[in-house]
């Protein structure tokens, strides 16, 4: 047992590893038995991630982040434990997409107002852990931002919930 005061348990990163494998464990659903009733996922992630494929032209229009509907119209999903690969339409063109899941950003359903929001976590590497003198707010539905990205589209998840 360590008495180090500067060693602690990584609760942050442990967080983000538990809420990926419920992302996967939910695409996994999906890729067996389909959608059910009316969920759909948005799922942001870094298009700069050096394990994110896809095509040219979308990263070209996608420099930093990208969201994707996974809905209507989706095919060839496959998950594996690093991620998931995927083909969307993109204006009556297929294309395929790799996305691991260190990559994503926020996981949104929001047929149940459900979201998971990454802050970023860095490595005993790179720096410090974050500290935990506020909330742990990660597991939440991710506010809209103020101000539109140049990158594309911010959806407001507001006008998708139902009036009850």
């Amino acid at each position: 047992m360590s008495t180090d005061p500067t060693v602690s348990i990584p609760y942050g990163r442990l967080m983000h590893h538990a809420m990926r494998k419920l992302i996967q464990t939910v695409l996994e659903d999906v890729a067996d038995n389909g959608l059910p009733g009316n969920h759909h996922f948005f799922v942001t992630f870094a298009t700069g991630h050096p394990d994110v494929e896809m095509a040219d032209w979308l990263r070209g229009r996608y420099e930093a982040e990208m969201t994707i509907v996974i809905q209507h119209w989706f095919d060839a999903l496959q998950v594996d434990e690093d991620g998931f690969s995927i083909v969307l339409n993109f204006g009556d063109n297929p294309e395929a997409l790799r996305i691991p899941f260190d990559a994503i950003v926020t996981f949104v359903d929001p047929s149940v107002e459900f979201g998971l929001r990454f802050e970023s976590i860095e490595t005993e590497d790179d720096g410090p852990e974050p500290s935990d003198d506020g909330p742990d707010d990660d597991a939440h539905i991710p506010p809209a931002p103020e101000t539109e990205k140049p990158q594309g589209e911010v959806v407001r998840l507001d006008r998708f919930r139902k009036n009850t």
